[in-house]
């Protein structure tokens, strides 16, 4: 009779088996993986300890736990990865995102309110944005007349509770979506990658134009992938480039925001001092800085002053042993209002944000 292969005994034995092959995190990459095959929540992995696995199941589990074993990261062994509030699509090739990164993003949205707060707005994003609104507003309004046709008294001449209370909150969230202003400012997102920041941007600031760029035709294939799961193509458009070399000229200049996570390891360090991990699974197109980190960031600082408008935030996320030097790269340059540096989620200085003169 086959052995019965139940959640518990699945965790336990995989937990044993990745601490032996020098997983750091043992635990949680068998709590992740068990998620991944089985469905469940990581709750109910241990409300579900008595579970048989199928078949199926057993197999995936068995294919996903040899590759954790190798080093490939659970990123890439369950295919996705929650960033704020989305979950992207990853995949061998591309960078994985960072919980460092949501930090970056941050700076962006502050930069896009501060862009709102002073009036910004073009009217081809207005146009946009208010086509896009306007279409979900059809389809509000077809889902209204339809409960609205539901709402037939009984033969006491009485309505149904539940049906009027849907109604009304259908009827609530249109006056509410009626009422938002559409909105018109541009962000360009820099070496996008799985397009975490341009997606985020876009879907926790509606209305926002973002413009996504990349080196790597697979990222660029997999960042307009996670932009049509997440139902943003009418906000986001994604160019396969050399940083803005695809950006429509018309658009130079008008960016409030740009954005970016450049390659910022030194090649020296990416060699000696980057984790298996992270050396021999992620792309080094998307880690390599060149010999102090800074040879993207560079190229990028010198294309801030052409795709800004005035007042216009640079946002970069950088290596703690680089991002000093390239805040001093902004003074030098000059044409900055302020040059500042912050921490990253573990305290470390990360991202640099420097703010445009005005016109």
């Amino acid at each position: 009779m086959p052995e019965t292969w139940i959640v518990k005994r699945v965790l336990d034995w995989t937990v044993g088996y990745l601490q032996r092959k020098g997983d750091e995190r043992p635990r949680l990459s068998a709590e992740w993986l068990l998620c991944y095959v089985t469905g469940l929540s990581r709750v109910e992995v241990y409300t579900h300890f008595d579970k048989p696995l199928t078949a199926d199941e057993l197999a995936a589990m068995h294919e996903a736990v040899a590759r954790r074993g190798r080093g490939e990261p659970l990123q890439y062994v369950t295919g996705e990865m929650p960033f704020r509030h989305i979950v992207m699509r990853c995949e061998q090739g591309v960078l994985i995102p960072r919980p460092e990164t949501e930090i970056l993003v941050d700076a962006a949205l502050e930069g896009v309110d501060a862009a709102l707060a002073s009036g910004v707005a073009y009217d081809d994003v207005r146009r946009r944005t208010a086509a896009r609104t306007g279409s979900k507003r059809a389809e509000r309004d077809a889902r209204l007349a339809e409960l609205r046709a539901a709402l037939v008294p009984n033969e006491d001449g009485l309505l149904d509770e539940r049906a009027v209370d849907e109604y009304l909150r259908e009827a609530a969230a249109l006056e509410a979506e009626a009422a938002e202003a559409p909105l018109g400012v541009r962000v360009l997102d820099l070496c996008t990658g799985t397009g975490c920041i341009a997606l985020s941007i876009a879907s926790e600031r509606p209305g926002t134009a973002v413009v996504a760029t990349d080196l790597s035709s697979q990222a660029v294939r997999l960042a307009k992938h996670n932009r049509d799961t997440l139902g943003l193509a009418d906000a986001v458009d994604v160019y396969e480039c050399d940083l803005a070399a695809a950006v429509p000229a018309e658009l130079m200049g008008t960016f409030s925001v740009l954005v970016s996570n450049p390659p910022y390891i030194p090649t020296a360090v990416l060699e000696r001092d980057v984790p298996p991990e992270v050396r021999d699974h992620e792309p080094h197109l998307a880690l390599d800085g060149g010999p102090d980190g800074l040879d993207i960031f560079r190229r990028v600082l010198d294309l801030a002053p052409r795709v800004l408008a005035p007042a216009g935030w640079f946002c970069v996320e950088l290596s703690e042993d680089n991002v000093e030097a390239a805040a001093d790269l902004c003074r030098i340059q000059g044409g900055w209002r302020t040059v500042e540096v912050r921490q990253d989620l573990t305290g470390r200085p990360r991202v640099l944000l420097a703010v445009r003169e005005e016109a």
